[in-house]
């Protein structure tokens, strides 16, 4: 008697596919575009300034924010200014609704903190409201800004450092990621937890960018 091919519903059901997208050098700043971007950035701030103009300052700030918390876009704009937890104790920003609805803490170190301050207090001065409710970054008006304001001031931060075209803003989150997955060891749980990452499945991609690391190290195996 032949063997019966037995299928079970479980078999039929469709299987979800694997996570497979990889990121590479196009989707995030290597230290030298950073450097790049980031002193662009503060020219046009300093400038800006002197002329007493809001949005080149305000562009600074976003730029600072994406690369020091690895936010999403939508986080940032959601943002406000009672979500600054600045003091003695402690120096963090609190996501409160990201995604999935998710709310996490996200750590900032020292030099952002005060960046921070001060943009609060240059805030204050330019007559933009720095209550619990204000948002963080705003339209020279104190209007919430947009994704797609963001993303339009982000453009003209990366011509301003002669950047490649193809950059988004969201390669500031990317580039976050990618950054602190180094400097950290190695250490995915962290990066997870900071970028808010439902699983380590999705923070693994960042390990895809150390091949460089891994090609050197060989190189170097047994060598004097």
């Amino acid at each position: 008697m032949k063997d019966e091919l037995v299928t079970t519903n479980s078999d039929l059901k469709p299987r979800k596919p694997s996570f497979t997208w990889v990121l590479d050098e196009s989707k995030y700043l290597n230290l030298e575009e950073v450097c790049k971007l980031r002193k662009a950035c503060r020219k046009a701030k300093e400038s800006a300034l002197k002329q007493n103009k809001l949005t080149a300052v305000r562009d600074w700030f976003m730029v600072e924010l994406g690369l020091q918390t690895g936010l999403r876009v939508q986080e940032m704009t959601d943002l406000k200014c009672s979500d600054l937890l600045i003091n003695r104790k402690q120096s963090m920003l609190i996501v409160q609704s990201g995604k999935g609805g998710r709310k996490r803490a996200v750590k900032i170190n020292s030099e952002f903190k005060k960046d921070c301050l001060w943009f609060m207090e240059w805030k204050r001065k330019a007559g933009q409201s720095t209550n619990d409710t204000a948002y963080l970054l705003t339209s020279d008006k104190g209007k919430k800004l947009t994704k797609r304001a963001l993303q339009k001031g982000f453009k003209r931060c990366t011509r301003k450092a002669n950047l490649p075209e193809h950059y988004s803003i969201h390669c500031l989150r990317h580039t976050h990621g990618s950054h602190l997955y180094k400097v950290s060891n190695y250490n995915l749980r962290l990066v997870q937890q900071q970028l808010g990452h439902t699983s380590i499945k999705i923070t693994e991609v960042y390990a895809s960018l150390m091949n460089s690391d891994v090609k050197d190290a060989v190189e170097r195996l047994y060598k004097k």
